[in-house]
């Protein structure tokens, strides 16, 4: 597994290095034979240290997680955790995604913007209902089974997931609804 460990305007040791590569190659490694890659960032919010950590395996599906301390180590432990418990939790699904899948997931391209909010000191009235582009990257829309797509949204972290499904080969989302469920638009 490949590892890129990292720290936004803090320094990252040695020891620490070699602490996250071991502990987390071994917590990836009981639950997904395959992780290809792993991004482990420390950060500094006011007086904690955040650790966030995003594992990509082999077929596609990425595991993230964030932890926040007092002391470095303890946030990594605390990251660490997260993402046990969430690899333990879905262990008996990544297996079935492994033994089923023997292509990696299928990507296609699409774009993302990022749009600028609307200043609310404006008194005037815009010029266009057009709204102002700041930002446009390529984004990677994954070829999902709709349990895939559930399970990669859970893994992630992420509240609203955009996948190809792979029975009907249409785009489909799947969300969290306020009231804690699972959505699914399947147009």
């Amino acid at each position: 597994m490949r590892y890129q460990i990292s720290g936004k305007q803090i320094d990252i040791g040695e020891a620490l290095q070699t602490h996250v590569k071991t502990e987390l190659g071994a917590a990836v490694e009981k639950y997904a034979k395959r992780p290809t890659d792993a991004t482990v960032v420390f950060s500094k919010s006011a007086s904690e240290f955040v650790c966030e950590s995003v594992v990509h395996l082999s077929t596609g599906l990425t595991v993230q997680a964030k932890g926040k301390a007092h002391e470095i180590y303890a946030a990594f432990d605390a990251s660490l955790e997260k993402m046990d418990k969430q690899l333990r939790r879905y262990k008996r699904r990544l297996k079935d995604h492994h033994k089923d899948r023997h292509q990696p997931v299928e990507l296609s391209g699409g774009a993302s913007y990022i749009l600028a909010s609307e200043s609310e000191n404006s008194e005037s009235e815009p010029e266009s209902l057009q709204p102002i582009i700041v930002a446009e990257m390529e984004a990677k829309i994954q070829a999902l089974s709709v349990g895939e797509a559930v399970m990669q949204m859970e893994l992630a972290g992420a509240p609203v997931l955009v996948f190809r499904n792979e029975a009907k080969g249409g785009l489909n989302v799947v969300y969290r609804r306020d009231d804690g469920n699972i959505g699914w638009i399947d147009p």
